[in-house]
């Protein structure tokens, strides 16, 4: 019961936080000309949403940072409090993530183009990111190199290949809900599905790190979308999408099932997948495989609203929790 206190507190004022700063975030940016820079290779029609302020996942940043520092801290004084660490190593690993988006956010701005940093640079710093979490994890939280496989219900130590695997997936999840935030909406509907998923989760497996964390994406991502929604009045950036994505792969770990995330999070991959095959079809035979990626883009050059993406990608994500939660231990 308390766990669902705390749960409800933290996503009720998630959600009312993030939609109040942006209310007073949307001008101010404006009025700095922190504009998106839409790149001449995109949907022609995309075109019109150039000068839309970005860098607007610091809305839900600064709220879930404000709930950290109030329910969280509280919730880890009045309960048993050996899961602080896990909750606030995977808060911080998600909060370097920003960091970077930050950082590359303000480059675009700054050199008025779609592109910060090189790609080397961002994957290199990602990687470090993703290798220290982990061995905090293993050296302050009690986790080892054993994988749960879902599904076959077997535990596999995997040893130092464990690292590489785990890594892998959280800079590849990362990634990949850094290229779901392509249209109005897309990234926060999609992902506040992988939050539920991820909530009920951590309350079958009594996870109460997992659950505020849940409740903090449900909610920032939910009063995100009221101003994010088709027409969107400002965009996440990469500042947002590469924060969520440090915190839906974070929660992957906290619940003792990284690989979950591959499941639930199929739509991300799908994404990913997509603009890999695309690059390599064009590479290798000069032709493309689908009339844009990453594949939102296709069905959008296939005639699709942008609602109606957010409508399908949504229901195939509750499709893929329905799945995933068979993969739960």
């Amino acid at each position: 019961m308390k766990y669902g206190i705390y749960f409800a507190l933290t996503l009720v004022l998630t959600f009312a936080i993030t939609a109040i700063i942006l209310r007073y975030l949307i001008p101010k940016l404006k009025s700095l000309k922190v504009g998106q820079k839409i790149l001449d290779i995109g949907p022609r029609w995309h075109k019109n949403k150039e000068g839309t302020p970005t860098m607007g996942g610091l809305s839900f940043l600064i709220a879930m940072t404000l709930m950290i520092l109030t329910v969280g801290i509280y919730a880890s004084i009045t309960s048993s409090g050996h899961w602080a660490k896990q909750f606030f190593f995977t808060y911080g690993m998600a909060l370097f993530f920003a960091a970077i988006g930050i950082w590359d956010d303000s480059l675009k701005i700054r050199k008025k183009e779609n592109e910060g940093f090189k790609a080397w640079q961002k994957f290199s710093l990602q990687v470090v990111i993703a290798v220290l979490y982990l061995v905090l994890m293993n050296k302050f939280c009690g986790f080892n190199s054993v994988m749960y496989i879902p599904y076959f219900n077997i535990d596999i130590d995997l040893g130092i290949w464990y690292y590489i695997i785990s890594a892998f997936v959280i800079v590849g999840i990362v990634n990949s809900v850094n290229l779901n935030d392509g249209i109005d909406g897309l990234c926060s509907s999609v992902t506040i599905v992988v939050g539920a998923f991820f909530a009920i989760a951590s309350f079958m497996s009594d996870v109460l790190p997992a659950a505020l964390i849940s409740a903090m994406v449900i909610g920032g991502c939910a009063g995100f979308l009221v101003y994010n929604f088709y027409p969107a009045r400002i965009f996440m950036g990469d500042t947002g999408s590469l924060f969520l994505g440090g915190l839906v792969s974070g929660l992957a770990f906290l619940i003792g099932n990284p690989l979950i995330i591959l499941v639930v999070g199929f739509v991300y991959v799908l994404e990913s997948l997509s603009d890999i095959i695309q690059v390599a079809s064009y590479k290798l035979t000069h032709k493309r495989v689908f009339k844009m990626a990453p594949i939102h883009h296709h069905f959008e050059q296939c005639g699709w609203s942008e609602i109606k993406i957010c409508a399908v990608f949504s229901l195939i994500t509750v499709i893929a929790g329905v799945a995933a939660y068979f993969g739960l231990r």
